[in-house]
């Protein structure tokens, strides 16, 4: 009965162990989706710099990205994420000669779109080993399910570049002593020819917890390495954590060699 009040306790605490995926603005591993959720109530800021690589097939240039973040209850979290246009002579997108040729090489437009994501089976609700499961969608809004339709999504020069559908399942284990391992599953859908998403995608990571604390193991504890496959691309990065959690620094690097960076800011509300 102790050890399984332990464990509790321990899966508890580690319900705050919720990473920001300043890529697609919304919780999750680097670049792919996970069940995490956020604390009820919390708001996050973030962005920043994502090399093309890390980026849909219309972007053939590095960039950078905004969003915004809330949690709005513990099973709901929304988002409004802005990936930066620069002006190109021959631009994948709107072709050769949209751009007037004094703005090129500079940042004149951006794209928006928006996230959300459904908490539909909390971890521990049925078993402890249960894991938690999370449906949801970037880009929701543009339907990339419909393939030919008006509204086309198997080209660069159409909208919905971030589009993506997925269920998500996490399941957090207690090392004691040692750390928290975070294992995801997922599945990723789109119909998108020039930025695939379809297929399982699977991903590991791990926060310290070292005991005897002193300025080493509070360092390390900080820390969060991270390992995925995306469903698309293999990516390696970790995330540092400042300020008790408010602010975040997230590196990748996707295909395991192209760096990409970003900053969270998290305020919990309640």
């Amino acid at each position: 009965m102790r050890k399984l009040i332990l464990s509790l306790s321990l899966l508890w605490a580690m319900g705050g162990m919720a990473h920001a995926q300043f890529t697609y603005g919304t919780t999750g591993m680097l670049n792919m989706p996970t069940a995490d959720m956020q604390r009820d109530k919390t708001f996050m800021v973030g962005g920043g710099f994502l090399e093309k690589h890390a980026t849909p097939a219309r972007w053939t240039y590095d960039t950078f990205n905004y969003y915004l973040n809330v949690t709005i209850f513990p099973w709901l979290e929304v988002a409004y994420i802005c990936t930066l246009h620069k002006a190109v002579e021959n631009d994948p997108a709107y072709g050769t000669g949209f751009w007037v040729p004094s703005t090129y090489g500079r940042f004149v437009n951006q794209d928006r779109n928006f996230a959300v994501r459904l908490r539909l089976w909390k971890e521990g609700w049925w078993k402890l080993w249960t894991p938690q499961i999370v449906l949801g969608a970037n880009d929701a809004l543009n339907n990339s399910w419909t393939e030919g339709s008006k509204i086309e999504m198997s080209s660069a020069r159409m909208n919905g570049f971030y589009s993506r559908y997925y269920l998500a399942l996490t399941k957090r284990l207690p090392l004691n002593n040692i750390g928290r391992l975070g294992l995801h599953a997922a599945y990723v859908y789109n119909r998108r020819k020039d930025y695939p998403l379809n297929g399982p995608a699977i991903g590991i990571n791990f926060r310290f917890t070292l005991p005897n604390y002193h300025f080493l193991t509070e360092t390390l504890n900080r820390f969060t390495l991270m390992a995925e496959y995306d469903s698309h691309t293999i990516n390696l990065g970790a995330e540092y954590s400042f300020w008790k959690d408010h602010i975040n620094a997230v590196i990748q690097f996707n295909r395991c060699r192209y760096f990409s960076g970003g900053l969270v800011l998290k305020v919990h509300l309640k």
